[in-house]
């Protein structure tokens, strides 16, 4: 696999002469640095439509990226936070099962969370903005004033002076004068692209209008920051837009032993009746055939899911197997049919238009 956000981040931090970092990308030695993150803005989808804006003509260099497994936001932004994999993390995907949260057990959304677990215990990994914060750099996380001292941003992305900035002229107002400063950071993050995405589908026209406010949104920031600040534009994952879509609905045999359903619909965290795993496993494999490829457990493990690392917390959240739809197939969740099933795009699987993302330096 190429390199991913733990990389990114982690050569960010190493350029900004963070100690115990890697600079794997080999990024130029920085004083100010700013990161815009566009959710959902994956480098299929930008190659197809991204001419039609000229601010992408201008970037200075352009580097491939892999998003993380699963290819969605949770896992990511907290391999972009910690510049750790997932499996070291332990944020595995949409939902995933709390240990030791009774028969079936209860689901952890990351997005929306649960009073009852605590963000600092549930995601243990000193982030790299609490490291650098802790060294006198200057951390700032500017996104929507709503994800302003949230459970998913205390656990994944701790550490830095959160910013709320609901439009384009304040993200941009506050990106500059927080970089006004030298060994200062910026992490800005979008994703109305993201939501254009899931309701509409990529490509669709409520999805270009939100190509077309990145774009502005990239051509302000590079009139407005400071001289010497290196700008660089990334994404969490790319999408695809559906096709066919399977209900794992309680008529369907392959429920038969299944006692929770987790993950999101191309990359399903699957929990099943003590020891019924082999059987579960062998039917849905013989049922779904090429449209999903099925893991076990072990097999996630052994086949580096997560990465090579992989921490006992990881091991007792995940899937006891995990279905990862291929083509444009959903698995869909049967309590959760009203919403999946109208959503248009989705990610969370390894197809080249969910998992290639790019890395443009656009100063």
């Amino acid at each position: 696999m190429g390199f991913g956000l733990a990389d990114l981040s982690q050569s960010i931090f190493a350029s900004l002469g963070i100690p115990g970092t890697t600079n794997k990308l080999s990024l130029s030695p920085s004083r100010r640095t700013c990161l815009l993150l566009i959710d959902g803005m994956g480098s299929a989808s930008l190659a197809a439509y991204g001419a039609q804006f000229p601010i992408f003509s201008e970037v200075k260099s352009a580097i491939g990226l892999t998003s993380h497994f699963p290819s969605t936001t949770v896992t990511n932004l907290t391999s972009l936070g910690t510049g750790e994999l997932p499996g070291v993390h332990g944020m595995l995907g949409y939902t995933v099962r709390v240990p030791n949260s009774g028969t079936p057990g209860r689901l952890l959304n990351p997005l929306k969370w649960d009073e009852r677990v605590d963000p600092l215990f549930w995601q243990k990994v000193p982030t790299l903005f609490e490291r650098a914060s802790a060294l006198g750099f200057s951390i700032t996380n500017i996104a929507e004033k709503r994800y302003e001292g949230s459970a998913f941003t205390q656990a994944a992305l701790r550490g830095a002076r959160y910013v709320g900035a609901n439009r384009r002229n304040e993200m941009v107002e506050e990106a500059a004068a927080a970089l006004a400063e030298p060994n200062s950071f910026s992490y800005l993050y979008v994703n109305g692209l993201d939501h254009a995405g899931h309701n509409d589908g990529v490509g669709s026209e409520k999805w270009l209008l939100a190509l077309a406010e990145v774009a502005e949104l990239i051509k302000a920031l590079v009139a407005k920051l400071p001289k010497n600040t290196d700008f660089y534009v990334t994404a969490d994952h790319g999408m695809v837009n559906v096709g066919e879509k399977i209900v794992l609905g309680i008529d369907n045999d392959l429920m038969k032993n299944v006692t929770l359903v987790g993950g999101e619909p191309r990359a399903r965290h699957m929990y099943v009746t003590e020891g019924a795993l082999d059987e579960t496993v062998a039917l849905w494999r013989e049922f779904l055939g090429e449209r999903a490829t099925i893991f076990s457990k072990s097999e996630v493990v052994s086949n580096n899911l997560f990465g090579e690392e992989v921490s006992t917390e990881s091991v007792e959240r995940m899937g006891d197997f995990i279905a990862i739809a291929n083509s444009e197939v959903i698995l869909i969740d049967p309590t959760r049919v009203p919403q999946e099933t109208a959503m248009v795009g989705h990610h969370g699987g390894v197809t080249d238009s969910e998992v290639a993302i790019p890395l443009l330096k656009f100063l």
